[in-house]
Parts: structure tokens; sequence; C-alpha cells
């Protein structure tokens, strides 16, 4: 597999993740890998939101507060 990395527009990970849909042949693997994929994909979310919380010494009163002055309604201009 080293010499398809090497002249592969592909990176390793995505070979492996190539292979292993290959091998899917029903339903319920393709459910199980979409589900341990998915659990990777929320454990480093989460390790990324905790080191910026750390990073920011965030408190959950802060981010109440900044959250609460977000405005998620576009700006109108007035003519």
């Amino acid at each position: 597999m080293e010499a398809a990395v090497i002249n592969s527009p592909f990176n390793k990970a995505q070979l492996l993740l190539l292979e292993a849909f290959g091998q899917i042949k029903n339903e319920e693997s393709f459910e199980e890998l979409r589900s341990v994929l998915l659990d990777f994909y929320q454990k480093q979310l989460d390790k990324e939101l905790d080191k910026w919380w750390e990073e920011n010494n965030m408190t959950t009163e802060k981010f109440d507060e900044m959250f609460c002055n977000l405005h998620f309604r576009t700006p109108y201009v007035t003519k």
C-alpha cells in the first residue's frame, strides 16, 4: 500500500477509507462504519472545542453573553 500512497492523489487516510468502503456489502455494514466515523468526528470536535474553551478562559457566563450578542437577522440598510 505504501507504493500506492506515493503515486496516488489520495493521502493515507483517504486510501484507508476507500478500502473500508470497498468492503461494505450491506446496509448494516454501512451503518456500522458510518457510526464509527461519526464517533471519530465527534471526538475530534470535542477536543477542539475543549481546547478553544481553555485558550479563551471561557465560562458559561461568558459564553452566554457572547451568544446573546450575536445577531442572526440580516441587517437592513435604511434609505
